[in-house]
């Protein structure tokens, strides 16, 4: 199993929404509204690293009012 947090810029007044309709997407663990540099901050899991890449491009990024993601996946050293 691959998690990445994935961190969310979004239109003016949308993170509320988008964190609501990303939180619905299978493979999302968890969506939440932050303040800072990002306004979105997703925890996501899949089988494999491609399949997080697909599910970051093909479900995430698709969600209306997203400027901008950033993935970055966790690591256990």
């Amino acid at each position: 199993m691959v998690q990445a947090y994935i961190l969310i810029q979004t239109e003016v007044g949308k993170s509320s929404t988008v964190a609501d309709l990303i939180g619905k997407i299978q493979g999302v663990i968890q969506a939440e509204d932050v303040t800072g540099p990002y306004d979105v901050i997703v925890r996501a899991e899949a089988d494999t690293v491609d399949e997080l890449g697909r599910l970051v491009v093909a479900k995430v990024q698709q969600v209306d009012g997203i400027t901008r993601t950033l993935t970055c996946p966790v690591v256990h050293l």
